[in-house]
């Protein structure tokens, strides 16, 4: 096993009743299985129990979480990861920390943002993902991390507004030292609504890590335009709908995304009072075609850093 044991351990007390599962989440039964609210030591913690199709996503995280120092706050927190038996067939648990909230999407439907909300939601998931990104060296260090399946349902909000990047099941790593690229074992592609161009007409070179960074930040784009839809400026707001809403159907096929994003080259539209605001700049600069033309992850975080920063001292002036 890929666990340690005193990871292992934890959750092998889950049958001594330590690890109690309470409820199944509103977001509860995804492509990949079920999400339990669970008790332990006290703790809420949340439960995703994947079904045995998805063993690759749920050992692809494992691996992920248990090779790779990954904390850091917009990135999901891992407890522990086991394979057990319940009810006579095998389950496969991964157990991290628990956001009541639920995630981006869930908590877009029902809530809108001011300006001050929307800015500290894109810059937490673009701090997330630029830490995914980086390579850090050192024994403390960890390699450069594509997510491959960013999108709003992969994103929970935290209680103070910040938001934090989940699901790790189609993540590449790369190791610059020995320019190892490791794609894992699985065969499953991300969400097609959320694919970039150049993977929906098969042109991202599949050898290059670079080429999984800029379809993350393609995906980033349109999460920017859900949250930016969601956020109150002159008294208006949209309701809330998925990015291609308009041209595409609820579960559109991979020809239906393939038209409308590299033949006909839509992009998600952006209101005209939106036009002033750097948020939707940003997103523009996310959805180039030419995925080398697109922004770096570095680059978004520390733009809207500064924008959050001068929204700061403008209160402050006031």
């Amino acid at each position: 096993r890929l666990i340690p044991a005193y990871r292992y351990r934890l959750v092998a007390d889950a049958s001594h009743h330590l690890l109690t599962l309470c409820e199944r989440t509103p977001a509860g039964k995804g492509r990949y299985g079920e999400v339990w609210r669970g008790q332990w030591q006290g703790e809420n913690v949340a439960v995703k129990i994947f079904s045995s199709r998805d063993e690759k996503s749920w050992f692809r995280e494992t691996e992920i979480y248990n090779t790779v120092l990954l904390r850091h706050e917009n990135i999901l927190g891992f407890i522990a990861s086991d394979m057990t038996s319940r009810n006579s067939s095998t389950q496969l648990w991964l157990i991290t920390h628990f956001h009541e909230l639920g995630s981006l999407y869930d908590y877009l439907q029902q809530s809108t943002l001011d300006a001050a909300g929307c800015l500290r939601m894109a810059l937490s998931v673009s701090s997330g993902l630029a830490h995914l990104h980086v390579e850090i060296f050192g024994t403390q260090g960890k390699p450069a991390i594509a997510h491959r399946d960013l999108k709003s349902k992969n994103i929970l909000v935290n209680r103070n507004g910040q938001c934090c990047i989940a699901d790790l099941g189609l993540a590449v790593m790369h190791y610059q030292d020995t320019n190892e690229l490791d794609v894992g074992n699985n065969p499953k592609v991300g969400t097609k609504r959320y694919m970039a161009p150049e993977v929906l007409d098969d042109s991202i070179q599949a050898d290059c890590f670079e080429s999984y960074k800029r379809v993350d930040i393609w995906a980033f784009g349109l999460v920017l335009w859900e949250i930016a839809r969601r956020t109150v400026s002159n008294g208006i707001v949209e309701d809330y709908k998925p990015p291609f809403h308009d041209v595409v159907p609820n579960d559109p096929s991979f020809e239906d995304m393939k038209k409308v994003v590299c033949i006909d080259q839509q992009r998600p539209n952006i209101p005209n009072r939106w036009f002033s605001d750097p948020v939707s700049m940003l997103m523009k600069e996310c959805w180039y075609q030419n995925p080398s033309a697109r922004l770096t992850a570095l680059r978004i975080k520390k733009t809207l850093t500064k924008i959050n920063n001068s929204l700061d001292k403008s209160k402050v002036d006031c």
